[in-house]
Protein backbone atom coordinates (compact mmCIF):
# COMPACT_ATOMS: atom_id res chain seq x y z
CA UNK A 1 0.00 0.00 0.00
CA UNK A 2 1.38 3.36 -1.05
CA UNK A 3 2.23 5.64 1.86
CA UNK A 4 0.67 9.12 1.69
CA UNK A 5 3.21 11.81 2.47
CA UNK A 6 1.80 14.89 4.18
CA UNK A 7 2.98 18.28 2.94
CA UNK A 8 3.62 20.55 5.88
CA UNK A 9 2.66 24.16 5.15
CA UNK A 10 3.03 27.18 7.42
CA UNK A 11 1.17 30.48 6.99
CA UNK A 12 2.54 33.48 8.91
CA UNK A 13 0.12 36.41 9.11
CA UNK A 14 0.19 38.68 12.16
CA UNK A 15 -1.66 41.74 10.85
CA UNK A 16 -5.10 43.13 11.80
CA UNK A 17 -8.22 41.00 12.29
CA UNK A 18 -9.64 41.94 8.89
CA UNK A 19 -6.44 40.84 7.15
CA UNK A 20 -6.64 37.46 8.85
CA UNK A 21 -10.28 37.02 7.84
CA UNK A 22 -9.34 37.83 4.23
CA UNK A 23 -6.76 35.03 4.25
CA UNK A 24 -9.35 32.26 4.69
CA UNK A 25 -9.95 31.85 0.92
CA UNK A 26 -6.19 31.18 0.58
CA UNK A 27 -6.46 28.34 3.10
CA UNK A 28 -9.20 26.72 1.05
CA UNK A 29 -7.14 27.05 -2.15
CA UNK A 30 -4.12 25.48 -0.44
CA UNK A 31 -6.25 22.46 0.47
CA UNK A 32 -7.62 22.25 -3.09
CA UNK A 33 -4.13 22.24 -4.61
CA UNK A 34 -2.46 20.20 -1.83
CA UNK A 35 -5.21 17.94 -0.44
CA UNK A 36 -2.65 15.97 1.59
CA UNK A 37 -1.32 19.06 3.35
CA UNK A 38 -1.33 20.00 7.02
CA UNK A 39 -1.60 23.77 7.50
CA UNK A 40 -0.20 25.49 10.56
CA UNK A 41 -1.10 29.15 11.00
CA UNK A 42 0.96 31.62 13.05
CA UNK A 43 -1.04 34.71 13.97
CA UNK A 44 -1.89 37.12 16.77
CA UNK A 45 -4.18 36.13 19.68
CA UNK A 46 -7.03 38.05 17.99
CA UNK A 47 -6.27 36.32 14.69
CA UNK A 48 -6.35 32.96 16.44
CA UNK A 49 -9.76 33.79 17.93
CA UNK A 50 -11.36 34.45 14.52
CA UNK A 51 -9.71 31.40 12.86
CA UNK A 52 -10.82 28.85 15.46
CA UNK A 53 -12.74 25.81 14.18
CA UNK A 54 -11.54 26.35 10.58
CA UNK A 55 -11.33 22.80 9.17
CA UNK A 56 -8.54 23.76 6.78
CA UNK A 57 -6.13 24.48 9.65
CA UNK A 58 -4.39 21.68 11.55
CA UNK A 59 -2.82 23.94 14.19
CA UNK A 60 -2.93 27.60 15.21
CA UNK A 61 0.12 29.04 16.97
CA UNK A 62 -0.35 32.37 18.70
CA UNK A 63 2.40 34.92 18.15
CA UNK A 64 2.14 37.22 21.17
CA UNK A 65 4.39 40.05 19.99
CA UNK A 66 3.52 42.21 23.01
CA UNK A 67 4.01 39.39 25.52
CA UNK A 68 6.12 36.24 25.52
CA UNK A 69 7.32 36.74 21.93
CA UNK A 70 8.26 40.38 22.41
CA UNK A 71 11.49 41.61 20.81
CA UNK A 72 14.25 39.77 18.96
CA UNK A 73 14.58 37.05 21.61
CA UNK A 74 10.86 36.29 21.40
CA UNK A 75 11.01 35.99 17.59
CA UNK A 76 14.08 33.75 17.86
CA UNK A 77 12.41 31.43 20.39
CA UNK A 78 9.29 31.06 18.23
CA UNK A 79 11.42 30.57 15.11
CA UNK A 80 13.40 27.85 16.88
CA UNK A 81 10.18 26.02 17.70
CA UNK A 82 8.94 26.32 14.11
CA UNK A 83 12.22 25.02 12.69
CA UNK A 84 11.67 21.68 14.43
CA UNK A 85 8.41 21.29 12.47
CA UNK A 86 10.30 20.89 9.16
CA UNK A 87 7.81 22.79 7.00
CA UNK A 88 7.96 22.12 3.26
CA UNK A 89 6.51 25.52 2.41
CA UNK A 90 6.14 28.79 4.34
CA UNK A 91 3.76 31.49 3.08
CA UNK A 92 4.09 34.96 4.64
CA UNK A 93 1.54 37.55 3.49
CA UNK A 94 2.48 39.98 6.26
CA UNK A 95 5.04 42.40 4.83
CA UNK A 96 6.71 43.52 8.04
CA UNK A 97 10.22 42.78 9.21
CA UNK A 98 9.33 40.46 12.10
CA UNK A 99 7.32 38.16 9.84
CA UNK A 100 10.12 38.00 7.27
CA UNK A 101 12.63 37.09 9.97
CA UNK A 102 10.29 34.46 11.40
CA UNK A 103 9.87 32.89 7.96
CA UNK A 104 13.65 32.73 7.51
CA UNK A 105 14.14 31.19 10.96
CA UNK A 106 11.95 28.22 9.99
CA UNK A 107 14.68 27.03 7.64
CA UNK A 108 12.04 25.88 5.16
CA UNK A 109 13.40 25.21 1.64
CA UNK A 110 10.53 27.22 0.11
CA UNK A 111 9.64 30.55 1.69
CA UNK A 112 7.20 32.78 -0.18
CA UNK A 113 6.69 36.47 0.55
CA UNK A 114 5.84 39.67 -1.29
CA UNK A 115 8.50 41.44 -3.36
CA UNK A 116 7.86 44.69 -1.48
CA UNK A 117 8.03 43.11 1.99
CA UNK A 118 10.61 44.24 4.53
CA UNK A 119 13.76 42.08 4.19
CA UNK A 120 12.31 40.38 1.09
CA UNK A 121 15.75 38.93 0.30
CA UNK A 122 15.05 36.37 3.05
CA UNK A 123 12.40 34.72 0.83
CA UNK A 124 13.25 32.05 -1.73
CA UNK A 125 10.24 33.04 -3.88
CA UNK A 126 8.97 36.61 -4.18
CA UNK A 127 5.33 37.25 -5.10
CA UNK A 128 4.20 40.38 -6.94
CA UNK A 129 2.11 42.67 -4.73
CA UNK A 130 -0.42 43.80 -7.32
CA UNK A 131 -2.09 46.91 -5.90
CA UNK A 132 -4.85 46.71 -8.51
CA UNK A 133 -6.17 43.46 -7.06
CA UNK A 134 -8.43 42.91 -4.08
CA UNK A 135 -6.56 41.67 -1.02
CA UNK A 136 -8.18 38.23 -1.37
CA UNK A 137 -6.88 37.98 -4.96
CA UNK A 138 -3.41 39.05 -3.85
CA UNK A 139 -3.38 36.32 -1.21
CA UNK A 140 -4.62 33.66 -3.63
CA UNK A 141 -1.62 34.44 -5.87
CA UNK A 142 0.65 32.73 -3.31
CA UNK A 143 -0.60 29.46 -4.82
CA UNK A 144 0.08 29.98 -8.52
CA UNK A 145 -2.14 27.23 -9.92
CA UNK A 146 -5.16 28.73 -11.71
CA UNK A 147 -8.48 27.30 -10.54
CA UNK A 148 -11.73 28.38 -12.16
CA UNK A 149 -13.50 29.05 -8.90
CA UNK A 150 -14.40 32.00 -6.71
CA UNK A 151 -13.02 31.45 -3.23
CA UNK A 152 -15.15 32.80 -0.41
CA UNK A 153 -14.36 34.00 3.10
CA UNK A 154 -14.98 31.23 5.63
CA UNK A 155 -15.71 31.60 9.35
CA UNK A 156 -16.83 28.86 11.70
CA UNK A 157 -18.77 29.78 14.85
CA UNK A 158 -19.22 26.61 16.92
CA UNK A 159 -22.20 25.39 18.90
CA UNK A 160 -21.21 27.43 21.98
CA UNK A 161 -21.04 30.60 19.88
CA UNK A 162 -24.46 29.84 18.40
CA UNK A 163 -26.00 29.15 21.82
CA UNK A 164 -24.51 32.36 23.23
CA UNK A 165 -26.05 34.41 20.42
CA UNK A 166 -29.36 32.57 20.90
CA UNK A 167 -29.30 33.72 24.54
CA UNK A 168 -28.37 37.29 23.59
CA UNK A 169 -31.26 37.50 21.13
CA UNK A 170 -33.86 35.95 23.43
CA UNK A 171 -37.06 37.95 23.10
CA UNK A 172 -36.12 39.30 19.67
CA UNK A 173 -36.70 36.11 17.66
CA UNK A 174 -39.36 37.71 15.43
CA UNK A 175 -37.32 40.84 14.68
CA UNK A 176 -35.09 41.61 11.71
CA UNK A 177 -31.56 42.50 12.77
CA UNK A 178 -29.71 45.58 11.54
CA UNK A 179 -26.11 45.64 12.77
CA UNK A 180 -24.42 48.99 13.40
CA UNK A 181 -20.61 48.95 13.71
CA UNK A 182 -19.39 52.49 14.50
CA UNK A 183 -15.81 51.66 15.45
CA UNK A 184 -12.39 51.63 13.82
CA UNK A 185 -8.83 51.67 15.08
CA UNK A 186 -8.19 54.85 13.07
CA UNK A 187 -9.99 58.15 13.65
CA UNK A 188 -10.17 59.13 9.97
CA UNK A 189 -11.91 55.84 9.13
CA UNK A 190 -14.76 56.64 11.51
CA UNK A 191 -17.94 58.05 10.04
CA UNK A 192 -19.00 60.88 12.42
CA UNK A 193 -20.66 59.49 15.54
CA UNK A 194 -23.48 62.04 15.24
CA UNK A 195 -24.30 60.57 11.82
CA UNK A 196 -24.52 57.06 13.27
CA UNK A 197 -26.78 58.47 15.99
CA UNK A 198 -29.01 60.13 13.38
CA UNK A 199 -29.48 56.75 11.68
CA UNK A 200 -30.28 55.13 15.04
CA UNK A 201 -32.75 57.87 16.00
CA UNK A 202 -34.55 57.49 12.68
CA UNK A 203 -35.00 53.73 13.14
CA UNK A 204 -35.19 53.25 16.92
CA UNK A 205 -39.00 53.25 17.15
CA UNK A 206 -39.59 50.58 14.53
CA UNK A 207 -41.24 47.47 15.97
CA UNK A 208 -40.11 45.03 13.26
CA UNK A 209 -36.33 45.36 13.77
CA UNK A 210 -33.63 45.57 16.39
CA UNK A 211 -30.57 47.75 15.95
CA UNK A 212 -27.61 45.72 17.19
CA UNK A 213 -24.70 48.03 18.03
CA UNK A 214 -21.43 46.08 18.00
CA UNK A 215 -17.77 46.67 18.76
CA UNK A 216 -15.01 45.90 21.19
CA UNK A 217 -14.44 47.32 24.67
CA UNK A 218 -12.88 50.45 23.17
CA UNK A 219 -16.18 51.24 21.42
CA UNK A 220 -18.02 51.26 24.76
CA UNK A 221 -16.69 54.78 25.31
CA UNK A 222 -18.66 56.07 22.30
CA UNK A 223 -21.73 58.12 23.25
CA UNK A 224 -24.17 56.12 21.16
CA UNK A 225 -27.99 56.12 21.22
CA UNK A 226 -29.37 53.31 23.43
CA UNK A 227 -33.16 53.85 23.48
CA UNK A 228 -36.07 52.12 21.77
CA UNK A 229 -35.16 49.03 19.77
CA UNK A 230 -31.40 49.61 20.11
CA UNK A 231 -29.54 46.69 21.71
CA UNK A 232 -25.97 47.37 22.83
CA UNK A 233 -23.62 44.41 22.25
CA UNK A 234 -20.37 46.40 22.49
CA UNK A 235 -17.74 44.47 24.44
CA UNK A 236 -20.13 41.54 24.96
CA UNK A 237 -19.11 39.17 22.16
CA UNK A 238 -16.07 37.20 21.11
CA UNK A 239 -15.09 37.56 17.46
CA UNK A 240 -16.85 34.36 16.43
CA UNK A 241 -19.94 35.31 18.43
CA UNK A 242 -19.89 38.60 16.53
CA UNK A 243 -19.63 36.64 13.28
CA UNK A 244 -22.66 34.54 14.30
CA UNK A 245 -24.64 37.66 15.22
CA UNK A 246 -23.83 39.27 11.86
CA UNK A 247 -24.79 36.02 10.07
CA UNK A 248 -28.35 36.43 11.34
CA UNK A 249 -28.66 40.07 10.24
CA UNK A 250 -30.44 41.58 7.26
CA UNK A 251 -27.69 44.12 6.85
CA UNK A 252 -24.74 45.82 8.52
CA UNK A 253 -23.69 49.48 8.46
CA UNK A 254 -19.96 49.70 9.08
CA UNK A 255 -16.83 51.77 8.66
CA UNK A 256 -13.83 50.44 6.75
CA UNK A 257 -12.93 47.98 9.50
CA UNK A 258 -12.97 44.25 10.29
CA UNK A 259 -16.81 43.89 10.42
CA UNK A 260 -16.83 44.45 6.63
CA UNK A 261 -14.70 41.35 6.14
CA UNK A 262 -16.47 39.29 8.79
CA UNK A 263 -19.82 40.11 7.16
CA UNK A 264 -18.41 39.09 3.77
CA UNK A 265 -18.48 35.48 4.98
CA UNK A 266 -22.30 35.53 4.79
CA UNK A 267 -23.86 36.00 1.34
CA UNK A 268 -27.30 36.86 2.73
CA UNK A 269 -26.07 39.87 4.75
CA UNK A 270 -26.08 43.17 2.88
CA UNK A 271 -23.05 45.29 3.68
CA UNK A 272 -23.27 49.09 3.70
CA UNK A 273 -19.61 50.11 3.88
CA UNK A 274 -18.51 53.68 4.52
CA UNK A 275 -15.10 54.60 3.10
CA UNK A 276 -13.42 57.92 3.79
CA UNK A 277 -9.63 58.21 3.48
CA UNK A 278 -9.22 54.80 1.83
CA UNK A 279 -10.18 53.73 -1.70
CA UNK A 280 -11.06 50.60 -3.66
CA UNK A 281 -7.65 50.50 -5.31
CA UNK A 282 -6.02 49.71 -1.95
CA UNK A 283 -7.71 46.31 -2.11
CA UNK A 284 -9.84 46.23 1.04
CA UNK A 285 -13.37 46.81 -0.23
CA UNK A 286 -16.01 44.20 0.70
CA UNK A 287 -15.30 40.83 -0.94
CA UNK A 288 -19.01 40.09 -0.76
CA UNK A 289 -21.02 40.90 -3.87
CA UNK A 290 -23.95 41.79 -1.63
CA UNK A 291 -22.50 45.16 -0.70
CA UNK A 292 -22.79 48.89 -1.32
CA UNK A 293 -19.84 51.24 -0.80
CA UNK A 294 -20.31 54.88 0.13
CA UNK A 295 -17.43 57.20 -0.76
CA UNK A 296 -16.64 60.63 -2.20
CA UNK A 297 -14.87 59.60 -5.38
CA UNK A 298 -14.41 63.18 -6.61
CA UNK A 299 -12.09 64.17 -3.74
CA UNK A 300 -8.54 64.51 -5.02
CA UNK A 301 -7.06 64.14 -1.51
CA UNK A 302 -8.17 60.49 -1.35
CA UNK A 303 -6.49 58.24 -0.45
CA UNK A 304 -4.49 60.02 2.20
CA UNK A 305 -3.14 56.78 3.71
CA UNK A 306 -3.37 53.00 3.58
CA UNK A 307 -4.77 52.50 7.08
CA UNK A 308 -6.19 55.90 8.01
CA UNK A 309 -4.79 58.26 10.62
CA UNK A 310 -5.44 60.34 13.72
CA UNK A 311 -6.50 63.48 11.85
CA UNK A 312 -7.44 64.73 8.39
CA UNK A 313 -4.30 66.11 6.66
CA UNK A 314 -6.48 68.68 4.85
CA UNK A 315 -8.36 69.58 8.07
CA UNK A 316 -11.80 69.42 6.38
CA UNK A 317 -12.63 65.68 6.68
CA UNK A 318 -14.91 66.01 3.64
CA UNK A 319 -14.46 62.35 2.73
CA UNK A 320 -16.63 61.49 5.74
CA UNK A 321 -18.74 64.54 6.61
CA UNK A 322 -20.06 64.75 3.03
CA UNK A 323 -21.54 61.24 3.28
CA UNK A 324 -24.85 62.22 4.85
CA UNK A 325 -27.03 59.92 6.98
CA UNK A 326 -29.87 60.23 4.43
CA UNK A 327 -27.77 58.28 1.90
CA UNK A 328 -27.32 55.40 4.33
CA UNK A 329 -30.97 55.43 5.41
CA UNK A 330 -32.18 55.29 1.80
CA UNK A 331 -30.13 52.14 1.26
CA UNK A 332 -31.33 50.62 4.54
CA UNK A 333 -34.95 51.15 3.47
CA UNK A 334 -34.26 49.32 0.20
CA UNK A 335 -33.52 46.23 2.29
CA UNK A 336 -35.94 46.41 5.23
CA UNK A 337 -38.63 48.59 3.67
CA UNK A 338 -40.38 51.57 5.20
CA UNK A 339 -43.04 51.26 7.89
Amino acid sequence: MKRVVKIRILVIHTAFIGDIVLSTPLLRKIKDVYPNSDITYVTTPAGAAILRNNPNISEIIEYDKRGKHKGILGIYQLGKRLKYENFNLVITPHRYMRSSILSWLTGSPVRKGYKNADLSFLYTEKIEYDKKKHEVEKLLSFISKDIDKRYEIELYPNIKDIEKVDEMLKGYEDKKIVVIAPGSKWFTKKWPLEYFNEVLKELKNRKDIILAVVGGNEERALNIETEGNIVDFRGKTTLLELAELIRRAELIVTNDSSPIHIASAWKNVKILAIFGPTVKELGFFPWSKNSVVFQREELKCRPCSLHGGDKCPEKHFKCMVDIKPELILDEIYKTIGRE
